[in-house]
C-alpha cells in the first residue's frame, strides 16, 4: 500500500508556505518536522491538554486533533509568530516576568490561548482568564503565575493604550 502525499499551501506566521505531505499528517507533526517551528509541543497527543494550541483563521485549534489537509489554503498562527523583529511580545515578557512559564511544554499552547483570548476580550476578568485558559493543562505552576501573566500584560496592554495626558 502506498502512501499518497499532497501539496498543501498555507499561511503560517504570515508567511506563504507550502508542504508535499501525506494528507492525514497531523498539524501538529507538519509544524515540527516539516516547517521547523519547534515552539508547538506535543503533550497528550490527544487534543486533551493544549500543548500544541495553535491559531487557524483567527480559531484556537489543537494541532494534534487536525490533519493538515484540513489546514489547507489557512492561515495559521505558532507561538513563533508573536514575538517580532526578536522582541518577545508584552505577554511572552509577562510570562517570563511573572513566572508563568516553568518546564515549557505547556507554555506555547498557553500564549496563543491567552493571545486568543486578550484579542476577543483585552481586559478579561480573572475568571474570564481561567474559562479562556481552560483547554490547556499545566503540570507545573499550579496556574496562579500563568493567569497572573495575563492579567500583568492586560494592564500593560491597558496602560499603553491609554492618552496620555498632554
Amino acid at each position: 500500500m502506498s502512501t499518497q502525499w499532497v501539496a498543501i499551501q498555507m499561511q503560517v506566521n504570515g508567511e506563504r508556505r507550502e508542504v508535499r505531505v501525506p494528507p492525514m499528517k497531523r498539524l501538529l507533526d507538519v509544524l515540527r518536522e516539516d516547517l521547523h517551528l519547534t515552539g508547538t509541543k506535543e503533550g497528550c497527543g490527544e487534543g486533551e491538554c493544549g500543548s500544541c494550541s495553535v491559531q487557524m483563521n483567527g480559531e484556537l485549534v489543537n494541532s494534534c486533533l487536525v490533519p493538515v489537509l484540513q489546514a489547507a489554503d489557512t492561515a495559521i498562527e505558532t507561538v513563533e509568530g508573536l514575538a517580532h523583529d526578536g522582541k518577545l511580545n508584552p505577554l511572552q515578557e509577562a510570562f517570563l516576568r511573572c513566572g508563568g512559564a516553568q518546564c515549557g511544554i505547556c507554555t506555547p499552547g498557553m500564549l496563543m490561548a491567552a493571545t486568543h483570548l486578550l484579542e476577543r476580550n483585552p481586559q478579561p476578568s480573572v475568571a474570564e482568564i481561567r474559562e479562556g485558559l481552560a483547554g490547556n493543562l499545566c503540570r507545573c505552576t499550579g496556574f496562579i503565575r500563568i493567569f497572573e501573566s495575563v492579567v500583568a500584560a492586560a494592564a500593560e496592554s491597558r496602560t499603553r493604550e491609554a492618552p496620555h495626558a498632554g
